[in-house]
């Protein structure tokens, strides 16, 4: 995203904090000129995602689920 320098004075602290935590570098346009906000290191994809909870009860419970009778051995494929 390019922002203006009036934009990035504007919200300074939370575009450097979007680069920390996204890794993305930021573009700044000034006088015609293009600048570069960017993280020393760059982060790995892995280390950017977000963590979901996605089963809704025990995930033990699912350990024991008896799946015999929808199993049709890809009949449908």
């Amino acid at each position: 995203m390019i922002f203006t320098a009036t934009k990035l004075r504007q919200n300074l602290y939370n575009i450097l904090d979007g680069v920390i935590d996204s890794g993305i570098p930021v573009e700044i346009e000034r006088k015609g000129v293009l600048l570069k906000i960017v993280p020393e290191k760059t982060m790995d994809k892995w280390d950017r995602l977000e963590e979901h909870h996605v089963i809704n009860g025990n995930p033990e419970s699912i350990v024991s689920v008896d799946w015999s009778e929808e199993w049709n051995n890809g009949d449908d494929l």
